[in-house]
């Protein structure tokens, strides 16, 4: 009878072993830096996944300093990817010199990255988050300005603003001069957060932006093309550890479902409904994705 008992209780306890490593759960981890945009990134991805996989994704939202802490984190283990920009992981993280062209950029950052850290660029957005000239939409018609070569012609007559370090970085404001020749009538020091004002009351008529801000929206500004790839490409990607891409490979067709789904004007649309409309991160992106196709 002891014996009987016996038996019984291993079974018992075989079985609640096997049941444990069943049910245990699949996770990964996914960081955002602490700006609009990456929140809504980030909540793309939440919902992909967890409609895609049965993988659980525990969010790191707005951690503070961005790259300089969420690198670390992902070399550690402790986070398994995040959205980034191609010229901030080839510029600040594998401190390359500048490459202009964003193709041969893209190839070089995911090759840095692989051989260095092993982990992988994949799913580019399709939206560049780069540094860029904006003009209010009715002087862009008036003339005719589509490129910052268009701008030169007329700089004589119009007043530029930026904030003031803008003015002293060789990739800002003399370096702009020295590539393209502008001769603004006027240049204005900004305080950063008064940019949009400035311009929104004809106090300037040009102004230093991000180009997916949402509030290029909001003040109807008019983003002109870089025709001569003066500023470094950011265009956006999740990266992620190899190990967790080896761990749970079914995760690589799924970060591809964003690969240019979202463009420049999209992606400021988005940042626009949250930032300006003080809409919900996590509603404007599952929307989105639902717009789009690719969630149900």
């Amino acid at each position: 009878m002891k014996k009987i008992i016996a038996i019984i209780g291993v079974i018992a306890l075989t079985t609640s072993l096997f049941a444990g490593c069943s049910t245990e759960e699949k996770k990964v981890v996914i960081a955002s830096k602490p700006m609009t945009e990456q929140y809504i990134l980030v909540e793309m991805l939440t919902d992909l996944i967890e409609q895609e996989t049965d993988i659980t994704v525990e969010q790191k939202m707005g951690i503070g300093g961005g790259t300089s802490n969420i690198h670390p984190g992902m070399e550690k283990g402790e986070i398994d990817m995040y959205p980034e920009y191609t010229g901030t992981g080839w510029l600040f993280v594998l401190k390359e010199d500048l490459i202009n062209d964003p193709d041969e950029l893209y190839r070089a950052v995911k090759e840095g990255y692989q051989q260095e850290y092993n982990f992988k660029w994949t799913g580019l957005y399709g939206f560049n988050n780069t540094f860029a000239l904006a003009v209010k939409r009715e002087l862009a018609l008036e003339l005719n300005l589509q490129t910052y070569s268009d701008l030169v012609r007329v700089s004589n007559d119009l007043d530029f603003g930026a904030e003031y370090d803008f003015y002293e970085r060789e990739d800002g404001y003399p370096g702009l001069v020295e590539a393209y020749g502008f001769d603004f009538s006027r240049q204005v020091e900004l305080d950063i957060g008064l940019k949009y004002d400035a311009i929104g009351r004809d106090e300037v008529d040009v102004i230093n932006v991000f180009s997916t801000d949402g509030r290029l929206k909001e003040y109807d500004l008019v983003v002109l093309k870089d025709d001569k790839n003066f500023f470094p490409s950011y265009y956006a990607a999740t990266i992620i550890r190899q190990e967790t891409l080896d761990e749970y490979p079914e995760l690589e067709g799924v970060l591809e479902m964003l690969t240019g789904a979202i463009d420049d004007e999209e992606m400021t649309y988005l940042n626009y409904l949250v930032e300006i409309e003080k809409q919900d991160p996590a509603q404007v992106a599952n929307d989105f994705l639902k717009e789009k196709g690719l969630i149900e």
